[in-house]
């Protein structure tokens, strides 16, 4: 299981490089190309819409078998990667568009699968620590590889990341290929149950699973409702330049690796619901540090931030790994995922129009919302016993061999 554990965090740490470099290099080699700011935006939004649609493509990975889907979509990336070896100007920035747009739907179907996959690679007790060890990895690509990303652009061009970015999925597939999965009895649970309503009505029906999942949805919501209010604080409030900013994303990343390494403990020691409410706490901590006057409050604010963000996260993750049975977790994974990311396409904008009304405001208001959710869960009525224990002998549940 050790050997699984280690593959599936450098999975995590090349699939978080190479989506991270080319995250960044596609927006600045379309406003290269083109002159807008506007276009260069559109990059990023093409990689996140494909997670509305999650719960669709979700279905997918309980009709199929789970590793070679996964394998597959990480090979195609690879050659849609390489298809911007033909771009030479700005006729051809389209074609950045649709490789944006097919990194969101591999990024929807890989994320999915990995969650997925883990059940059958891993016993219960070691899901949460490597849940959290994978996020710290991820956390920690995303404050070296844009920089790499960039420094390489700026050194050979967009072409050379792009080739840099496609060996990432091929290393990916042979990493999937060589996890030992655990060959496990048929699931119990009715083949008649496909599509969305399958996935939701599992996630909605489940204490645990419900309560984490709307932590994480709430905490990652506001996390996008207050950028406009952190960027007016430390420019107008505190009076520093924007390139402090910089050093409020580095110490909230910093937060967030120290965050993913820990919430394995607590997840031996406490329930996921446990868990979550600390990291909405924590969250909306750092919402009512950044009110202070006080830049190194700001740093400081930006850490707590980092943590109790993958806390929520972390802890949802593994309430669905835990709570659901194989047949449906695919979809069941993805509609989590889903729920908790899709907010932020609503809270970014009611953020931005926010922010007119004052900094402080918006910040205290995100604080609240996040501190009602932690009480909403914290005393919440506990519900029917047999509601949140995993699915009969779980251990024999993990439905059919999906290698």
């Amino acid at each position: 299981m050790r050997r699984n554990a280690s593959l599936f965090v450098a999975i995590s740490l090349l699939s978080g490089f190479g989506s991270s470099a080319m995250a960044l290099v596609a927006g600045i080699w379309i406003l290269d190309l083109t002159g807008s700011t506007s276009l260069a935006a559109l990059a990023g939004l093409c990689v996140y819409v494909p997670v509305l649609a999650g719960p669709w493509l979700g279905g997918l990975l309980d009709r199929a078998p789970r590793r070679p889907l996964v394998m597959a979509v990480n090979l195609a990336l690879t050659t849609v990667l390489l298809s911007l070896l033909t771009v030479r100007g700005p006729g051809q920035v389209w074609l950045i568009f649709v490789v944006s747009c097919a990194y969101g739907v591999g990024y929807v179907l890989i994320d999915a699968g990995e969650t997925a996959l883990l059940p059958s690679a891993l016993s219960p007790s070691e899901l949460g620590a490597v849940n959290g060890w994978r996020s710290s990895a991820q956390e920690g690509m995303k404050l070296v590889a844009p920089a790499a990303g960039a420094g390489l652009y700026a050194w050979r061009g967009g072409h050379a990341v792009a080739v840099l970015s496609a060996a990432m999925p091929v290393l990916v597939a042979i990493l999937y290929a060589a996890v030992h999965l655990k060959r496990t009895a048929p699931d119990p649970e009715p083949a008649r149950q496909h599509g969305f309503r399958a996935g939701f009505a599992v996630l909605t029906g489940h204490r645990t699973m419900r309560v984490t999942v709307a932590l994480a949805a709430g905490s990652i919501a506001m996390s996008g409702f207050t950028t406009a209010a952190t960027y007016e604080i430390v420019t107008t409030a505190l009076d520093l330049p924007s390139t402090f900013l910089g050093l409020l994303l580095s110490a909230q990343g910093a937060g967030s690796v120290i965050g993913g390494l820990v919430v394995g403990r607590c997840l031996a020691r406490w329930s996921p619901v446990t868990v979550g409410v600390a990291g909405a706490l924590l969250f909306a901590v750092n919402c009512l540090l950044r009110c202070l006057p006080w830049w190194p409050g700001s740093v400081v604010a930006a850490v707590l931030a980092g943590i109790g963000l993958p806390w929520t996260l972390v802890a949802a993750v593994t309430a669905v790994q835990t709570h659901t049975s194989t047949a449906l977790l695919g979809r069941v994974a993805a509609t989590a995922n889903t729920a908790m990311f899709g907010p932020l396409a609503l809270a970014i904008p009611l953020g931005s129009a926010a922010v007119h009304l004052g900094a402080r405001p918006t910040l205290l208001a995100a604080a609240m919302v996040c501190l009602a959710c932690a009480l909403g869960a914290a005393h919440r009525p506990p519900a029917p016993q047999q509601d949140d224990r995993p699915p009969a002998t779980a251990e024999a549940r993990h439905g059919h061999d999906r290698r």
